[in-house]
């Protein structure tokens, strides 16, 4: 089968530990795209978050695009333009604040640059600021805080608090909302229906690529359904037992070039 389009998770997948792209992967996604097939950053990441790896790896040059918050927003990276983008419904604001009021979790979201998390803030908050490499605005009301659009709620907080939310908050909000872990101190909570697989669809039929010719990587809950709605889905060798599960092929860890070891095997051959 040749794979015309190959959908990337970025932490975990194409980042090493040290949250770097290796020489070796750099190598086979660009000679991938020299070979005209298409990349997509396929993260739950906000864009702010993608784009400088997304021109690091030169998809503004070769016609990639970046499906930032999960799916929520797919952008063409050679014209900057948003082809898709899922709002969260401001409604449920308040809701789930009041559901967390005793918890120490942070709740967060994002406008076109910057993280707006309420006063919980803790060490994972940060995390994703880092990541971002953004700023991070602290504002004591968060549901009048909120007057921007939106695509995603992010959680942040301790694991085992984590766990124990996810179940409240899916059961809560069951039809209504999407809610899964895309880290273990991190719960992502989406417009219902948006998730990387149900997304890939509209941008595929944009592009006139068959399902069949799609490949997909990733190693976190939040991958699950875009590497079981690719013609293969490749789980990393770090990659959560759950997502192995349902995964075509097992590649190398993100730590041994799992990535550019599978872009040799499958797309370069």
């Amino acid at each position: 089968m040749e794979y015309k389009l190959i959908a990337l998770d970025i932490d975990g997948t194409l980042t090493n530990s040290k949250k770097e792209i290796t020489p070796a992967t750099r190598y086979a996604i660009l000679e991938a795209q020299k070979a005209g097939k298409i990349i997509v950053l396929a993260s739950g990441r906000h864009p702010v978050g993608v784009e400088p790896i997304a021109k690091e790896l030169l998809l503004d040059r070769y016609g990639g695009y970046i499906m930032a918050f999960n799916g929520g927003k797919i952008i063409n990276c050679a014209t900057g333009q948003t082809i898709v983008s899922k709002l969260f419904p401001k409604e449920y604001i308040a809701d789930i604040v009041g559901v967390l009021k005793n918890s120490n979790i942070t709740i967060n979201t994002y406008d076109d640059k910057k993280i707006y998390s309420d006063t919980k803030v803790n060490d994972y908050t940060y995390v994703e600021r880092d990541v971002l490499k953004t700023d991070m605005v602290v504002v004591d009301d968060f549901i009048s805080a909120v007057t921007f659009d939106i695509n995603k709620i992010l959680l942040a907080g301790e694991p085992e608090e984590i766990d124990e939310y996810a179940k409240i908050l899916s059961n809560r909000y069951d039809g209504l909302l999407d809610v899964y872990k895309s880290a273990p101190y991190f719960l992502e909570i989406m417009p219902f229906g948006v998730t990387k697989g149900s997304m890939m669809p509209m941008l595929l039929e944009k592009l006139g690529i068959p399902r069949e010719e799609t490949m997909a990587f990733g190693d976190h809950y939040n991958d699950i359904t875009m590497i079981g709605y690719a013609g293969m889905g490749v789980a990393m060798g770090n990659a959560e037992s759950d997502v192995k599960k349902i995964a075509d092929y097992i590649c190398e860890s993100n730590d041994d070039d799992g990535v550019a070891k599978t872009f040799e095997k499958y797309i370069l051959k």
